[in-house]
């Protein structure tokens, strides 16, 4: 294979371009609504199975923008996802995205009750976030485990779950129970997904509202 020279500027847009070539070359039809969030998620991971495996509740890409329209806040379960979040596009909106597991008060609640810092951070958000969030996990199969009990609870419902934890101990089953409490979400069925990929979700989003 020889070495192909792209100008720096455009090197996404190449990249981009030989992804929806191959989609085409294996057979694989993604719907055209959800085509920024798959291929982002392809862009990101260099994962072919992403165009197979995210779910999508009804119109879930058109009502995540919406919500980032009408100034949603993301919340995310790593410094990693939150990272990678383009903060400065959410803030034309009016949004901030927040993580909470270093906090000190949800690292001392986690430890007193024996849970995980990423289940009760998810709590401190339902709790402290006073507008709608958008929930991108890409590591804590916990944290959606929290949201949905919140949901089973009656406690509080999200408006939006990304939902990409990675890993083997209840990742799938944390998926599945999202999907099964019929939220607003994106979920990436079985054990792939990491908080590179929440992130690369968030940023599909935000780079196609019109």
């Amino acid at each position: 294979m020889e070495l192909e020279y792209v100008l720096p500027k455009d090197i996404e847009k190449r990249s981009f371009e030989i992804i929806e070539k191959e989609l085409e070359s294996l057979g694989f039809h993604v719907p055209e609504d959800q085509r920024c969030v798959t291929m982002r998620a392809i862009h990101t991971s260099a994962d072919f199975e992403y165009a197979h495996t995210l779910k999508y509740s009804a119109n879930a890409v058109e009502v995540a923008r919406e919500l980032i329209r009408s100034g949603a806040d993301i919340v995310t379960d790593t410094n990693m996802a939150w990272s990678g979040v383009s903060k400065k596009t959410l803030e034309k909106y009016g949004g901030t995205v927040h993580c909470f597991m270093t906090d000190g008060d949800v690292a001392d609640e986690a430890k007193r009750r024996n849970v995980t810092r990423a289940y009760v951070s998810m709590e401190k958000a339902a709790r402290d976030i006073e507008k709608p969030v958008i929930f991108a996990i890409g590591n804590a199969p916990t944290a959606l485990v929290s949201l949905y009990d919140m949901m089973q609870k009656g406690i509080y419902r999200p408006a939006f779950v990304i939902g990409v934890p990675v890993g083997f101990v209840n990742v799938v089953r944390s998926k599945e129970l999202i999907i099964e409490s019929g939220v607003d979400s994106i979920v990436n069925i079985g054990r792939k997904g990491g908080s590179n990929i929440a992130a690369a979700i968030c940023n599909a989003l935000l780079y196609s509202i019109q």
